[in-house]
């Protein structure tokens, strides 16, 4: 028994999520008393809105809400969600083609699950959200990394994919806007890849979650409306963790075809029952309530996204793209590496981001966690007096 590994093989080569890493290493420094500044964690700085909170209050007065409840989620839940989908993604679902979510995480996770077999490959635009090729592994599949530099704007093309596309290809991973870059694909591109993926009959997953937070006008058009016959074909995820600031309250959901939400649905019944009823609420409130404050905060978004960009690419050897959605700023950091900074020699992002974190106390996310190194992700969804602090001492520490 002392050769067998304690842990399965599947388990034991899960990688830790690297953004959760660099935010907690950040954490613990400033519990240190050290003044860190931190762009590393996808978390919005601003409380959830009042209304919100309200109703998971009122909630907390009903009993039945302390009982189990559906598995797939609230009844009064699904349609709302069916509502915004109609809305935003230009997709009319029935509320029975929906399962809610412990997250847009768990729907991703999920989504994977439902699709793939052993052997089975998945198209994974890179950069990409560190969590979508484990979420890929722990189901089986094959992740294969389709990757575009700033000079592409981080979106891939139709060629590329096509170079990439083998007999073992099942699905495309499409994400507009885009976590790690912000990158948002105009409608020309979204109807091409989703044209092209309709017609070598591949899966189509895509995550939403960032739909809402685009600026200087762009709409993130989303590709079962730029491909309607993708509906069959196509597992929508999306959540209201980044729009309405509830990321701790942990609710998400996924959309798709009748037979695959069925077995989502099955998966769910087993893993975790029903979400959290309160937070299930919260999230009706956020869905059907107001959304002057999401406006808000949008707006507040995009001032500190056009303040970002412009102190970013003042750095030394620093080249920042403007990103045209989410509340994230990719840097392509080539022009740094291989020269002195504070007394030492970075050659990849990974040693770049160190030694900021080290000697400019400033914690950046670097490119390893999201695909090829020489990039660094800062995200700017944290105070305006942070964020410029913490660009102005990377700015003074390059410069020397």
């Amino acid at each position: 028994m002392s050769n067998i590994s304690r842990l399965s093989k599947k388990i034991g080569a899960i990688a830790e999520s690297a953004t959760l890493k660099v935010d907690a290493k950040a954490k613990a420094l400033q519990a240190e008393g050290r003044p860190v500044v931190s762009y590393a964690a996808g978390e919005p700085d601003f409380a959830t809105p009042p209304h919100i909170v309200d109703a998971a209050r009122a909630a907390l007065d009903d009993p039945k809400n302390f009982r189990y409840t559906a598995a797939v989620g609230l009844p009064d839940l699904r349609e709302a969600i069916a509502a915004k989908t109609a809305r935003d993604s230009g997709w009319s679902v029935p509320a029975s083609q929906i399962v809610v979510t412990n997250g847009g995480k768990q729907a991703v996770y999920q989504a994977f699950q439902v699709l793939l077999d052993p052997g089975d490959e998945v198209l994974v635009p890179a950069p990409y959200w560190t969590s979508y090729p484990e979420a890929i592994q722990l189901a089986d599949g094959v992740p294969v990394e389709v990757f575009a530099g700033a000079d592409q704007g981080y979106k891939v093309t139709v060629e590329q994919l096509e170079a990439a596309r083998t007999e073992r290809t099942k699905v495309l991973l499409f994400v507009s806007p885009s976590n790690p870059t912000g990158a948002v694909y105009s409608p020309a591109e979204t109807q091409a890849i989703g044209e092209w993926a309709e017609a070598n009959g591949l899966w189509v997953v895509a995550d939403e979650i960032y739909q809402n937070l685009v600026y200087d006008g762009v709409r993130a058009v989303s590709i079962v409306e730029a491909v309607p016959a993708l509906q069959d074909r196509a597992i929508l995820v999306n959540g209201v963790a980044k729009t309405y600031a509830m990321t701790g309250w942990r609710l998400g959901w996924m959309i798709g075809p009748a037979d695959i939400i069925k077995g989502a649905a099955n998966l769910q019944s087993h893993l975790c029952s029903n979400v959290n009823n309160i937070a299930q609420r919260a999230a009706i409130a956020a869905l059907n309530g107001p959304q002057e404050p999401i406006e808000q905060m949008r707006l507040a978004f995009d001032r500190r996204r056009k303040l970002i960009v412009e102190e970013l690419n003042r750095v030394p050897g620093f080249h920042c793209p403007t990103p045209e959605g989410a509340f994230y700023a990719y840097v392509d950091v080539t022009g740094a590496l291989g020269r002195e900074i504070g007394g030492a020699t970075p050659t990849t992002s990974l040693e770049l981001a160190d030694l900021i974190l080290e000697q400019a106390e400033v914690a950046a996310v670097p490119g390893e966690a999201f695909g090829p190194s020489g990039y660094l992700r800062f995200s700017y969804a944290l105070g305006d007096e942070a964020l410029v602090e913490g660009v102005r001492r990377i700015q003074a520490l390059l410069a020397e």
